[in-house]
């Protein structure tokens, strides 16, 4: 269940209440008039199922509230009321497969913006890498790919796309591209800081690296597993379940091809370089391509269940 909070001013709060009324799937409506001062108006709460959530919010933003007011939305990790099961079994579908679409995007929004944090991470992350492909450390490797937050620009390239709202979609891309261009130049400039104090030697890189040799050689199995990476990356942030986006973190090589890319390149290693480039190019792309077929899918899947369940409530209820 989601709770919505609402300003709403008092020309407008009757509207409001029908939107809600008529929403299949919303319980405990309660309206404080004159309760709110900034903005002035009245004080609109609800419960709604999941299911329902996106076309109440659709409805809510048609009546101009997003403006003149305000729309809050908060996930009820428990509710105990006889009620709200009974609007969770009207609702639509299933909770598990609604996407709130708006959440979605004001979350990949702060996700993908370029900042001094996003920028220190992406740093830290090749770094952690670059420590791991010299020593052929598995370990360390994993390690950078979780702490990287690359997957946060790469949602926001594909909600941009299929939500069509270019700046989100630019916007995601030019922090994605920031991100690695300057973790990739300080990497470069932490390779040869590491090989003045001897810590970095250049026959690390061309010893067997059994461990991490696969950074720097794309195959087949690289575009197939981004692939599916950009499908549980895009399931785990429209569910919500933030243990599958951590496994998707540490499946994909962006971050360590980044390293790869960058302490090759401090030592004139140029076949690794370019190699390591494509594995880079190579996973961001399978990701941005399953992530934006998966949205489409799941569009388009709700969609269809939606109009199965109205079809379904008009042949219960032909006098309606």
């Amino acid at each position: 269940m989601l709770h919505l909070r609402m300003i709403t001013p008092s020309d407008r709060t009757e509207a409001v209440v029908a939107v809600v009324e008529r929403t299949v799937g919303t319980t405990h409506l309660v309206v404080l008039k004159d309760a709110a001062r900034v903005p002035a108006g009245d004080l609109v709460l609800c419960d709604v199922a999941r299911e329902a959530g996106d076309e109440l919010i659709q409805e809510l933003q048609g009546l101009g509230l997003d403006e003149v007011g305000s729309i809050a939305v908060e996930n009820i990790e428990l509710s105990l009321s006889k009620r709200a099961e009974e609007a969770e079994a009207e609702a639509p579908g299933e909770a598990a497969d609604a996407v709130l679409w708006e959440q979605l995007t004001d979350a990949t929004h702060e996700e993908s913006t370029l900042t001094i944090t996003y920028c220190a991470f992406m740093i830290l992350a090749t770094m952690i890498a670059a420590c791991g492909v010299v020593l052929d450390n598995a370990i360390l490797i994993v390690g950078a790919m979780a702490v990287g937050p690359e997957f946060g620009p790469l949602a926001g390239v594909c909600v941009g796309v299929v939500q069509r709202e270019p700046r989100l979609a630019l916007r995601s891309l030019g922090a994605l591209l920031a991100g690695f261009a300057a973790a990739m130049a300080a990497t470069t400039a932490f390779s040869l800081g590491m090989d003045a104090i001897g810590q970095f030697q250049p026959g690390m890189l061309d010893r067997p690296r059994p461990n991490t040799g696969f950074i720097w050689q794309p195959d087949p199995f690289s575009f197939v597993v981004s692939l599916l990476a950009g499908v549980a990356g895009v399931l785990s942030l429209t569910s919500a379940k933030s243990g599958a986006l951590v496994g998707v973190a540490i499946s994909v090589t962006t971050v360590p091809a980044a390293a790869n890319a960058a302490v090759a390149l401090s030592y004139g290693e140029f076949a690794q370089m370019w190699g390591s480039a494509e594995q880079l190019l190579l996973n961001l792309g399978g990701i941005m391509l399953a992530g934006i077929v998966t949205l489409c899918g799941q569009k388009a899947l709700w969609r269809t269940q939606q109009d199965r369940w109205v079809r379904r409530a008009k042949s219960s209820a032909p006098g309606r």
